[in-house]
């Protein structure tokens, strides 16, 4: 049984996948989420159901449209396979499916795939997945239980006060934005379903890396100081990171502050 489980969670993951590379693909763009049918971006072929099973078809095909024999961007079975190993972590660290708790945690995996490759492809983050997002998480910590929703609101108010700051401190010094409206409500969504400590951990998680991307860009590829990072690309997989092992990681430096001052 708990085996069936596993392979019941890849493959919704899988199929869920699919779907965000119609949502990745297409919600930047203004486009429909349902019509028209899925087709070769090149031709213009219709996609047949037997080509759309998510990784194997990309694996059957080498990468090719059946019809017009254009290359296939790997970005699609990346996503597919990302959404599956995703949820299956999901169903291991955080809480086994069928559980409230893992079609939470699901969901907001789902949300952090497409706002990350959102934002890396188009520098957006759309408010059509970070709004819903920021109500679904507000109302799965509603049903949990009283300090469950303190900590949502907290966490919200933790996650976009601080890019605030951010933005504000900013323009004020450089008289130019320096971040996104789009981070900041992505940041609200983040919060309230992490809740404040492991929303500090994601801010400063996300911040490190892009900021080490950014040196590594500017010694390499000779960048200046002025070129944009996406961050929503460094934060999505930030707060995947503390949703999981979070608690785990404040923890950690809990115990070794209060060894340092003890």
């Amino acid at each position: 049984m708990a085996a069936m489980t596993v392979v019941f969670v890849a493959l919704f993951g899988l199929v869920f996948g699919s779907f965000l590379n119609v949502v990745i693909h297409r919600l930047p763009r203004d486009m429909s989420l349902m019509r028209p049918p899925s087709s070769c971006p090149g031709c213009g072929a219709r996609i047949k159901p037997y080509d759309n099973i998510p990784v194997l078809s990309y694996i059957i095909l080498r990468g090719k449209c059946r019809a017009c024999g254009r290359k296939i961007s790997l970005g699609y079975p990346a996503v597919e396979a990302l959404t599956a190993a995703g949820f299956l972590l999901v169903h291991f660290v955080v809480a086994p499916a069928p559980s409230l708790a893992f079609v939470a945690g699901a969901v907001f995996t789902c949300a952090l795939i497409a706002l990350g490759v959102i934002d890396y492809h188009h520098q957006i983050l759309p408010e059509a997945i970070t709004l819903p997002g920021l109500v679904l998480a507000l109302a799965y910590a509603f049903f949990s239980g009283g300090p469950a929703f303190r900590g949502a609101l907290l966490g919200a108010v933790v996650g976009a006060g601080f890019l605030l700051l951010v933005y504000g401190a900013y323009i004020l010094i450089r008289k130019k934005e320096g971040l996104g409206m789009g981070d900041v409500t992505m940041m609200l969504m983040v919060g309230a379903y992490l809740g404040p400590m492991r929303t500090l951990l994601t801010l400063i998680l996300g911040s490190f890396v892009g900021a080490l991307v950014g040196v590594l860009l500017i010694l390499r590829k000779g960048k200046d100081l002025q070129f944009a990072l996406p961050f929503g690309t460094f934060l999505a997989p930030a707060a995947f990171v503390s949703m999981l092992w979070g608690e785990r990681i404040v923890q950690i430096y809990r115990d070794y502050v209060s060894s340092r001052l003890g």
